[in-house]
């Protein structure tokens, strides 16, 4: 084999073993690096659902979700500073509409004791009246907000001295109740109340003003399970047909703008 030949095998031999070379790289599986950015987050409390106005803000309503930090603005609740914030805003009313994942904002949530708590409970084209109760008229102090009750009117017969009790209003829920405790004077514990806050529409509350200026009204507790029944319903508050459409009597009677529209039955 003369010299040329060898160079040229030589060359040969190079060539392919950098081909080889090369080859075996390029079909090497690759691995892939992916960069990935840690976003720091922070939990904060949002809306587990859709809670509509005047709605409660329960336990079941809130959750906590994890939030880009740097997102978090001061309006939000946090989990850092305020860990208790479910419990603290759970007897709250949503002031107006929170939708589902929505942060939590207070200024939306109106707490019992807040001013515009009772306007936020009371549902659409209702009223809340306040009437006067005693221990006596109250149930004894076992009323309580959100019980069903019976509103009876006892007042004198006209011309005589003898008195008469019937309902004016039926299946009446109670808003709110100023429950005050007092020792007796065996160190026992007495439940007092002035007044009883209900749930009326328009011309029901019209109704209920009128007539405690005329008696006595007494407050009647319902039972439970006299509500929801298919027997009794619950399409709330009811007028009593006397007093509904004053068809008996006039003893009692409602004017508005001159015209005489509810009257009671004098029985």
């Amino acid at each position: 084999m003369n010299k040329t030949r060898m160079i040229v095998f030589g060359l040969a031999l190079g060539s392919a073993g950098l081909a080889a070379y090369l080859a075996q790289g390029f079909l090497k599986p690759q691995k892939e690096v992916v960069e990935i950015n840690k976003v720091q987050t922070e939990d904060v409390l949002v809306a587990a659902r859709d809670i509509a106005m005047g709605d409660r803000v329960d336990i079941a309503s809130l959750t906590w979700k994890s939030w880009p930090k740097e997102n978090v603005s001061p309006i939000m609740i946090s989990k850092s500073t305020r860990p208790d914030a479910v419990d603290k805003l759970k007897e709250g009313r949503a002031r107006n509409p929170i939708y589902q994942g929505e942060p939590i904002n207070e200024k939306k949530i109106v707490l019992p004791g807040d001013k515009g708590f009772m306007a936020a409970i009371l549902p659409k084209g209702h009223r809340a009246i306040s009437v006067r109760i005693s221990a006596e008229t109250g149930a004894g102090g076992f009323i309580l907000p959100n019980d069903k009750v019976d509103v009876l009117l006892t007042r004198k017969l006209p011309g005589s001295e003898r008195q008469m009790s019937e309902t004016v209003l039926t299946n009446v829920r109670v808003l709110a109740i100023d429950q005050t405790y007092r020792q007796d004077d065996k160190g026992g514990q007495v439940v007092v109340g002035k007044t009883a806050t209900v749930e009326l529409d328009p011309i029901q509350a019209e109704v209920l003003s009128m007539v405690e200026s005329s008696g006595q009204l007494t407050l009647a507790l319902r039972s439970i399970a006299d509500s929801g029944t298919p027997e009794l319903g619950d399409d709330g508050p009811q007028l009593t047909e006397s007093f509904a459409n004053g068809s008996r009597g006039s003893a009692i009677s409602l004017s508005r703008w001159g015209v005489t529209s509810y009257t009671s039955s004098s029985k």
